[in-house]
């Protein structure tokens, strides 16, 4: 009886071991699978913040590109305004040339029949004429030759006012009002022309750019540059001074990487610099 009693309750042992032994492997379970959630919860609350910066930043970017378009395209609508505004007063023009011409032609045969003398004084106006013109041909000559390239390389993008080129870096087409030389950074900028450097600035659009001032009306811009290390506001320069470095600092034209956007004008106008360097 006493050997049945040891054996039974060696038994309820043996079972009390087997059911601790589950009941510890269970707790262990419950706290690996809490462990892993929070984890799991972690991860997920990063995830979600790292998702609306990226959200935060991409809607900030897309606001200034489309603060640039609308600046750009309020630009374009501008320029074929004041086009269209030329066109008509060239049209007047032109028609009021006409007709005095006309007028001057039926006073000419007016004269003709009633003297003989008109013609030596057709003769005399026409010479007159000529030399006018020559004069101004002349004049028009030395303008466009007294500039020089301000650094040598290839011409990435030409002068197109009149029509649209493709913006690689806006994805769309705009009017280019100089033109874009590729050169390597740091590269040194020159004065095209002797002048007085007018302003030195930070463009939205063209980046670090240097004006400067020269005779006739004219005005050279120097723009997308690193740097204007060698020259200050007021400062008179010469023909091939250094004034500055290449950059890649024009927020249009990053896509062109590192090169030089150049611009003239005459009397406030923008003009090709092709025809006008030599």
């Amino acid at each position: 009886m006493r050997r049945k009693d040891e054996n039974n309750i060696a038994n309820r042992r043996k079972v009390l071991s087997i059911i601790g032994f589950i009941i510890s492997i269970i707790l262990l379970s419950l706290a690996i699978t809490l462990s892993m959630n929070e984890e799991k919860i972690a991860r997920e609350a990063k995830l979600d913040r790292e998702a609306t910066n990226l959200k935060n930043s991409g809607a900030s970017n897309i606001s200034t590109i489309q603060k640039a378009s609308s600046d750009l395209s309020k630009n374009v609508n501008e320029v074929k305004g004041q086009n269209t505004v030329k066109e008509n007063t060239s049209s007047n023009s032109i028609l009021e040339s006409n007709s005095n011409v006309i007028s001057s032609n039926s006073n000419i045969v007016n004269d003709v029949q009633t003297s003989g003398t008109v013609t030596n004084e057709t003769n005399t106006t026409q010479a007159s004429n000529n030399t006018g013109d020559n004069e101004s041909k002349n004049g028009d000559v030395n303008s466009k030759s007294q500039f020089i390239m301000p650094i040598v390389g290839e011409h990435l993008t030409g002068f197109s006012m009149d029509s649209l080129v493709y913006s690689n870096t806006l994805a769309e087409w705009v009017t280019h009002r100089g033109i874009d030389i590729k050169a390597e950074k740091t590269s040194i900028v020159k004065a095209s022309a002797s002048g007085k450097i007018k302003a030195i600035k930070d463009d939205p659009r063209f980046g670090l750019s240097i004006i400067i001032e020269h005779s006739d009306g004219f005005q050279t811009v120097y723009s997308s540059l690193l740097s204007s290390e060698f020259v200050k506001e007021g400062d008179t320069v010469e023909q091939g001074q250094a004034i500055g470095t290449v950059g890649n600092s024009a927020v249009f034209e990053t896509a062109e990487g590192s090169h030089l956007h150049f611009e003239i004008l005459k009397d406030g106008e923008y003009i090709n610099p092709d025809i006008y360097v030599k």
